[in-house]
């Protein structure tokens, strides 16, 4: 099989179509100062990105869902800039950047999308050769929960009134979804009808969110919402919900993969561990040789039971 030949389809779904990294808060500090006092989370976002680049795809996107920074301090935004640009050079990926809470509009205009330092809303348009990406922007100046304003909204109204030949993805920092941790349900994204009566009847096929620092999904007026969680720090689930806090493990991304008909959202661990080394490039291309009938006896046939007294 040579490189320049199609994959063989091994099961009954083609190749995805679109392929997209899918990071989310941070949270990096001037000079990297340790967040809390506690958190590298400039060491932990190159630990991120080393894994990014292990992956061995070149994606059609890496997406940031917001609290890029913790503070919206200058620095921060270009220290990101240093440690994501290069690995999205190599790839040959765009950068999605979307604003969080944590974030100030006119330093995340200035220092890390080079625009003219308002308040404006960060908004923006990715086609990503059919799939359209929709960067919304839930910040609410000096404060932590989330909002969509009136402009947003019409202006996704327009955008959506034209349908994307492999539909819609949209992105935000809150999302608009419960949480069983009441610090979260206090910082939630108000006002959420507003938000589903723009989506009503149009393309968007997945909502793309952070904010929470874990990783969780639900639907939303019937869109299904991924969240993923943070590069920074995790929230240690396994205590009661009123007792949740951060821990320095746990960081992970996910790979967005689109198809025709789905969208799947896998987590993928930031860390280093002992792996086997059962399969390989060689047994997928020699799998590949096989028919469909020779592949399934080869892999999935289960060995004789043996009798026993």
């Amino acid at each position: 099989m040579s490189a320049a030949s199609e994959p063989v389809q091994f099961g009954q779904h083609r190749p995805a179509r679109r392929t997209i990294v899918h990071l989310s808060d941070t949270h990096l500090l001037d000079g990297n100062t340790p967040l809390g006092g506690r958190y590298d989370t400039e060491a932990n976002l190159l630990r991120t990105l080393e894994a990014v680049e292990r992956l061995g795809v070149r994606p059609d996107a890496i997406l940031f869902t917001g609290d890029l920074t913790d503070l919206g301090e200058p620095d921060a935004y270009r220290r990101l800039r240093a440690a994501v640009e290069p690995v999205a050079k190599r790839l040959g990926a765009p950068i999605v950047w979307v604003a969080g809470n944590h974030d100030e509009r006119t330093s995340l205009r200035r220092d890390l999308l080079d625009l003219e330092p308002t308040e404006e809303p960060v908004i923006g348009v990715w086609d990503l050769g059919g799939l359209r990406v929709i960067a919304l922007d839930s910040s609410v100046p000096g404060w932590h929960h989330g909002d969509l304003d009136a402009g947003q909204l019409a202006w996704l109204r327009e955008t959506l009134a034209t349908p994307a030949p492999l539909g819609t993805l949209i992105a935000l920092h809150h999302p608009p979804l419960p949480s069983h941790v009441p610090l979260f349900d206090i910082l939630e994204l108000r006002d959420q009808g507003r938000l589903a009566d723009a989506i009503a009847g149009t393309d968007v096929r997945g909502i793309l969110a952070g904010h929470l620092h874990y990783s969780t999904s639900g639907m939303f007026a019937g869109i299904p919402v991924s969240v993923a969680a943070a590069t920074c720090y995790t929230m240690n689930l396994q205590r009661p919900p009123s007792q949740v806090n951060g821990m320095d493990a746990g960081q992970s991304f996910h790979l967005v993969h689109v198809y025709d008909d789905t969208i799947t959202h896998s987590v993928v661990p930031v860390v280093e561990a002992p792996t086997g080394d059962f399969f390989s490039e060689e047994w997928v291309a020699h799998m590949a040789s096989l028919t469909a009938e020779a592949r399934l006896e080869a892999f999935s046939r289960k060995p004789p039971r043996l009798d026993r007294d």
